[in-house]
């Protein structure tokens, strides 16, 4: 059974922010106490973080929807609502988080312990002692706390490797893999054997060391989705070095090149950035009778071959036999000594990380909206609208008063009247109806 998870859609909530308290001070000898209501605590944010004992998201296959703490609501004696404790995600590294709602990547997750905020906690509400003045030194007047976001995410996993691993199925991939790493992967003699890519860690005697990915088989078609190349082909986007190998045991003498070029095109295909990436080309398989005649053909095809830009290297190997394998891992450790490591947000221009910082914004929306019910009902909405009608503790004439002007202010009020809005029509905000009146 395949456990490998590299892609989930999640939901995360955050927590709402605490209602703040309409008080007075109630003391003996203290006339006139005056306002004493306190803040609602911060609502929890989700956060995602990278634990890199993490290989798969697995663990988000049966857990998909989270939700963080409310904030605690204030209290008398202008003492501040608990905030709640963040919700911590762990995430493998080299997870990609997209807004399904918007499609934009906000997040990119490749360091060590990186954090990042995908849903942020509402903010407490403020008590009445925030609301007092000269006018009106004991006001019935406290918000409710701010609701926390809520978004739809995709996560992505792209593995993290020093090296790939690329070629059509059963040329010798998970077998070097297993030579040179302490990685297990599964042999047998027919295709796609290999069915999620396999990670190990190649361990030089000079102290170099370096990660390794053996990815799955690609065939003709592969950037298109055919065979098992699509899904795996977003794990080679992060590798420095590739190791292109090609199987030269065939009957065909001309099935190495023809194989060559169409691996390249669909690393061309999917990405032609992937092409910059430097590569090895690895001759497999050299412990077989026909290898080495196929293998001056394969060098003769490539050099008659006037579209490379340069000539690729061409190392031959045997897995089986260990022939030239440390040589190549030596090769590669020197490949990589001289390859800057991956950048992926200049990789990817569309890519926006905001660690521990701002949730994803938002696309900007009108305050509010104005429709019509059957029934005749005027109906209000709007992103801000709503949030100012949550934040409104409606047990309290004074909060309704205060909501009421806000209202006003947005300029609600006159594009109700330029609809068509009458003297005693009803208007809803979700589920509270009140009368339109001049």
């Amino acid at each position: 059974m395949n456990m490998f998870v590299d892609q989930i859609k999640i939901e995360v909530h955050a927590g709402k922010g605490g209602d703040g308290m309409v008080a007075f001070r109630r003391e003996k000898y203290v006339p006139n106490g005056g306002p004493a209501g306190g803040d609602g605590g911060q609502g929890g944010s989700i956060i995602l973080k990278v634990d890199e004992g993490l290989r798969t998201l697995m663990d988000f296959r049966y857990h998909r929807i989270f939700k963080a703490k409310n904030g605690g609501n204030g209290m008398s004696k202008q003492m501040t609502g608990p905030s709640a404790e963040d919700t911590i995600i762990a995430v493998p590294q080299g997870t990609t988080v997209r807004d399904l709602d918007t499609g934009e990547i906000i997040g990119d997750l490749v360091e060590k312990d990186q954090e990042l905020v995908v849903a942020k906690g509402g903010r407490g509400g403020r008590g009445n002692i925030h609301f007092a003045s000269a006018k009106n030194p004991a006001p019935e007047i406290a918000e409710n706390g701010e609701p926390g976001e809520d978004h739809y995410l995709e996560l992505e996993l792209k593995m993290l490797a020093d090296v790939g691993l690329v070629g059509f199925p059963s040329v010798g991939k998970s077998t070097l893999l297993s030579v040179v790493t302490g990685a297990k992967p599964k042999i047998a003699a027919y295709e796609f054997t290999t069915l999620a890519p396999n990670l190990g860690m190649v361990m030089l005697p000079d102290g170099r060391d370096f990660a390794m990915a053996d990815m799955p088989g690609l065939i003709e078609g592969a950037s298109k989705g055919v065979g098992l190349g699509l899904k795996f082909l977003r794990h080679i986007e992060r590798t420095r070095v590739l190791l292109h190998l090609v199987d030269m045991s065939s009957e065909d003498p001309h099935q190495a090149i023809e194989r060559y070029r169409q691996i390249n095109k669909e690393l061309a295909n999917y990405d032609p950035e992937l092409l910059r990436r430097p590569q090895i080309v690895v001759a497999t398989k050299m412990d077989l009778p026909n290898s080495a005649n196929n293998l001056a053909t394969f060098k003769a095809d490539l050099a008659a071959d006037k579209t490379l830009e340069k000539q690729p290297e061409i190392f031959p190997i045997s897995a089986v036999t260990h022939q030239g394998v440390q040589q190549l891992m030596q090769l590669t450790a020197d490949l990589l000594d001289k390859t800057p490591a991956f950048d992926s947000e200049s990789h990817d221009e569309e890519l926006v990380a905001e660690y521990r910082a701002a949730a994803p914004v938002k696309d900007n929306k009108a305050d509010f909206t104005i429709t019509k019910d059957e029934d005749g009902t005027w109906v209000l909405g709007g992103e801000k609208l709503i949030r100012l009608f949550k934040m409104t503790d409606l047990t309290h004439e004074e909060s309704q008063l205060r909501f009421a002007r806000q209202l006003r202010r947005m300029g609600v009020d006159d594009a109700l009247r330029a609809k068509g809005v009458q003297d005693g029509d009803l208007v809803r905000i979700e589920k509270f109806v009140f009368e339109f009146i001049q």
